[in-house]
């Protein structure tokens, strides 16, 4: 798909038709692109990456210029078109005429930028105005997603901490689990900060001739300072992830101990019992009471009696 917006004293504004040229559109938006909305775009003179070059992981693949425009990969979490979540990469085409987007997936910044366009601080006026507009919204986006973890890590906490409740085996492995896709978002937050936080240490490499990069400048120095503080915070919930996935794991050893602990010990209560049963199981002739009327009651007495110190002894010690 093709999205194509002008900039209005009301913010961006579509084209309505596809057929519209795209000369005066300040924000060209390339989602899944088929092969002739790419020679649309191709024929403004620029060159529209595939996803295959976008995967690379060279820095100089992913940040380049070509001529007067710079090219900027950025990887961003997001829905792709069969509804699955997941971090792939966005590639901003920062011209001096335009800003052109190319995406092969949802990521959620993208859909509500234009409706923030009109009524933000940095405007949409020019096409490095449009960028930071929608690096301020990633921003954003993603600073929600941490607060969001942040939440869902205290809730797990609560769960795991919980003295009560029965069933405790289940909750624990559901809590371990949690955590851990708490941890793997935290991993593409971390990943989109860190390639957002590189395109923007690009940007203050612009030549500052020109009016246009000293305005994505100095716009970008006050979005890093954003993705520096939110990488401390990302680093501090993944301790908190740690924290919360080893306690897990101990408190599971302790329940399993505790299982084991009682399964040994009902060993230890019957073996007596098994121990006097045995005796007076065996095939010899002579043996006391074994002619004699209370010889029965005398061992079911002594398997009770036996079993009972047992129970007291092991209720005594705490191992029941």
């Amino acid at each position: 798909m093709l999205h194509a917006y002008r900039n209005t004293e009301r913010g961006l504004r579509p084209i309505l038709s596809q057929e519209e040229g795209l000369e005066d559109c300040v924000w060209i938006d390339l989602f899944g692109p088929q092969p002739q909305q790419i020679e649309r775009v191709e024929a403004l003179g620029l060159s529209v990456p595939s996803l295959t070059d976008l995967e690379e992981i060279q820095i100089s693949s992913r940040l380049y210029r070509e001529g007067s425009t710079d090219y900027m990969t950025v990887v961003l979490p997001g829905l792709t078109p069969e509804g699955r979540r997941k971090s792939l990469p966005v590639c901003f085409i920062l011209a001096h005429e335009r800003l052109v987007t190319v995406r092969y997936h949802d990521p959620e910044p993208f859909r509500r930028y234009v409706a923030n366009s009109g009524r933000d601080g940095i405007g949409s006026a020019t096409p490095g105005r449009v960028a930071m507009g929608l690096v301020e919204d990633i921003v954003d986006h993603l600073a929600d997603t941490l607060e969001e973890i942040g939440r869902k890590l205290d809730e797990i906490s609560l769960q795991v901490f919980d003295e009560g409740g029965l069933g405790r085996a289940n909750v624990l492995q559901r809590a371990l689990i949690a955590a851990g896709l708490l941890g793997e978002r935290i991993g593409k937050v971390r990943l989109s900060l860190l390639t957002l936080e590189r395109a923007l240490n690009y940007i203050e490499q612009f030549p500052t001739e020109k009016e246009t990069s000293r305005d994505a400048k100095r716009l970008a120095r006050g979005q890093a300072r954003d993705i520096a503080a939110l990488e401390v915070h990302a680093d501090f919930l993944s301790q908190r992830v740690s924290f919360v996935t080893d306690a897990t794991l101990g408190l599971i050893d302790l329940e399993q101990n505790k299982a084991v602990s009682v399964l040994s010990a009902l060993v230890a209560l019957f073996a007596p019992a098994t121990l006097i049963s045995s005796i007076y199981g065996m095939n010899f002739d002579w043996m006391p009471g074994l002619h004699g009327e209370w010889g029965f009651l005398f061992a079911v007495l002594l398997m009770v009696g036996s079993g009972a110190i047992g129970y007291l002894y092991f209720k005594w010690r705490g191992w029941l």
